[in-house]
């Protein structure tokens, strides 16, 4: 059995990502189920700080002095340097190269076979801008890092997976981004990564439409009938059990649901508002496409909860076993 390393990036220092990393270590090291060796990738001092503020102060931290130096009975931490000291709860932009730091060095555990997957805690997009650096999400920003030309949102809950074609665009934007060549690469993307990281031979993958009724013929809009339809046709041409476009109000009723396997929503809040109505502190973001495992918490910074030991670390641990069964699927995917 292959041993599965993740490498675990806190994400904004000021909110509950230290809070959520801490309490899972906290969990892990007290519980008998077999996790997946965890390397942190934060300042130690923060960690430390931010161990104390919540009242851990027994927790064993461990900061490695080589990539190999792992103790299965610590908090593994690389250790990545802060720009500025952090006070909880309050946002700083010349942290926000730290941010990044942590980020680019997970991924170069992850290509250098270090780890085998990647997980973030959430970050504040609006304090990375206004430091100067263009970033408009993780997903994005790990596409074009590892030089990915296109990459699919999808997110996870207990019992529902949703996938969108377009991901953090204005919404008087996403019927012109809804082209018939990325809609077609997204369910290829689905497609191949359900079957890769999933194990699922013929993945059912449904379609929503993206206007009211699935547009009702062309009355409600011509996006399903110029678009839509004529890509589900060509993806089943390619053997890809794509199913639509399906009205967006009924998709997710349970007769709809039933046998179907994910859901491709057309944008952002089509799908995601349902996913995070259902399973909102429990549901995990991965990233499909890139030639590393990535996911993610499915919930924001909390800066107000910080430090106050309120933070839920069900959606971390979501992420953490996920990431964990993709990586384990793959090894097998390989082997086969």
């Amino acid at each position: 059995m292959h041993e599965i390393k993740l490498a675990i990036t806190p994400g904004e220092p000021a909110g509950i990502g230290p809070d959520l990393v801490l309490l899972h270590q906290l969990a892990r090291l007290s519980d008998t189920r077999d996790y997946p060796t965890q390397i942190i990738l934060a300042d130690p001092e923060l960690l430390e700080e931010r161990s104390q503020e919540l009242g851990l102060n027994t927790l064993n931290l461990h900061s490695m002095s080589h990539e190999k130096d792992i103790d299965s009975n610590a908090i593994n931490i690389w250790p990545i340097k802060l720009n500025s000291p952090v006070k909880t709860g309050e946002l700083n932009s010349t942290n926000a190269d730290y941010v990044i730091a942590c980020l680019e060095e997970a991924v170069r555990f992850c290509e250098k076979g270090v780890c085998q997957g990647m997980v973030t805690g959430p970050i504040q997009k609006s304090i990375i801008n206004e430091s100067g650096i263009p970033f408009s999400g993780h997903t994005e920003w790990l596409a074009e890092r590892t030089k990915t030309p296109f990459v699919v949102m999808m997110l996870e809950s207990s019992n529902l997976r949703v996938a969108l074609a377009t991901t953090h665009l204005p919404l008087r934007e996403v019927a012109d981004a809804i082209q018939a060549e990325p809609l077609l690469m997204t369910m290829e993307i689905i497609h191949k990564s359900l079957q890769q990281y999933l194990g699922l031979t013929h993945p059912r993958i449904l379609v929503c439409g993206l206007n009211p009724h699935a547009g009702e013929s062309g009355h409600l809009g011509m996006e399903e009938i110029e678009t839509i339809i004529p890509t589900i046709k060509q993806a089943r041409d390619k053997g890809i059990n794509a199913i639509g476009p399906l009205p967006a109000d009924t998709a997710f009723t349970p007769a709809s649901l039933k046998g179907a396997d994910i859901v491709l929503a057309m944008y952002h809040d089509q799908g995601l508002s349902v996913l995070k109505h259902q399973g909102f502190g429990e549901a995990a973001n991965i990233t499909l496409g890139l030639p590393i495992i990535r996911t993610s918490v499915d919930h924001g910074t909390a800066l107000d909860i910080a430090g106050t030991g309120k933070a839920e670390i069900g959606s971390l641990e979501t992420a953490i076993n996920i990431a964990a069964e993709m990586a384990r699927q793959k090894f097998k995917t390989i082997l086969k």
